[in-house]
C-alpha cells in the first residue's frame, strides 16, 4: 500500500483512453492533484478521507478536450489582413490601427475587423462612424464585424461588391437603406451620397429571432 500518495479521485471499472500507444487503454487510474498519479495500479494507492472512488460500471473515459475554436485554415489564409480589436481601450486607438491597417493592404484586399470587440470596451463608448471609417480608409474595403449580427462596410467595400456582378447576398442578410443608396450610386460616377451614422445598438435587426 503506498501510503505516501494519498490519491484525491479514483476511478476504476472502465475503459480508460489514455492516448499512449504504448498502453492505449487502463481500467483505473488513481488522481492527485489534478494529475494523473496512477495507471491500472490504482489499489495501490490509500484511500483517505477525501478520496472520492468512482465505479465506472464499463463506461469509457477519454481526456478532456480544450477546444479553443480556431479558424486555423482562415487564420492561415487571412492573417496579416485580419485586425483584431480585442482589448483595444479606446476607438481613437482602434481607428488608428484601420488607418495603419488600411495603408499596409495590398491593393484589391479587404480589411476585416472580426470579431471579439463591443463598443462599450471604449472609453467612448460608442460605435464608430460611418464617416470615420471612410476617413482612415478611404481607398481599402473594409468589413467590420460587430457581435455576429451586422458589418459596416465603408464606401470602397461598397464599390468592390457592387462591381463584383456574381456577388450574392445571403437570403438572409440585407443593406441598410444608406447602403442600397451607396450601391445604386456606385453604378452612376459622381454620385456617391454621403454615408450616415451606424444604427442604434437597439437596432430591431439585431435582436435574436424569435422563431
Amino acid at each position: 500500500m503506498n501510503t505516501k500518495k494519498a490519491a484525491d479521485l479514483i476511478l476504476h471499472n472502465g475503459h480508460i483512453t489514455t492516448l499512449d500507444p504504448k498502453y492505449p487503454d487502463a481500467k483505473n487510474v488513481a488522481i492527485k492533484d489534478g494529475r494523473i498519479v496512477g495507471v491500472d495500479d490504482a489499489e495501490s494507492y490509500e484511500r483517505g478521507p477525501n478520496t472520492t472512488t468512482i465505479d465506472l460500471k464499463g463506461r469509457r473515459v477519454i481526456p478532456g478536450l480544450n477546444d479553443s475554436h480556431l479558424h486555423v485554415i482562415r487564420g492561415g489564409l487571412n492573417y496579416n489582413m485580419e485586425l483584431r480589436w480585442d482589448g483595444v481601450p479606446s476607438l481613437a486607438d482602434a481607428l488608428r490601427m484601420l488607418r495603419e491597417q488600411a495603408q499596409r493592404t495590398p491593393p484589391g484586399q479587404w480589411v476585416r475587423v472580426v470579431g471579439g470587440w463591443s463598443e462599450f470596451q471604449f472609453a467612448e463608448r460608442r460605435m464608430p462612424t460611418l464617416e470615420e471609417i471612410n476617413a482612415v480608409a478611404p481607398e481599402t474595403p473594409v468589413f467590420i464585424l460587430h457581435l455576429y449580427c451586422r458589418a459596416l462596410l465603408n464606401k470602397a467595400a461598397l464599390r468592390a461588391w457592387a462591381t463584383q456582378k456574381t456577388r450574392r447576398i445571403r437570403p438572409a442578410g440585407k443593406f441598410s437603406a444608406t447602403a442600397k443608396a451607396i450601391l445604386q450610386a456606385c453604378s452612376s460616377p459622381g454620385r456617391m451620397p454621403q454615408s450616415c451614422t451606424p444604427h442604434s445598438p437597439k437596432d430591431p435587426s439585431c435582436r435574436p429571432s424569435s422563431k
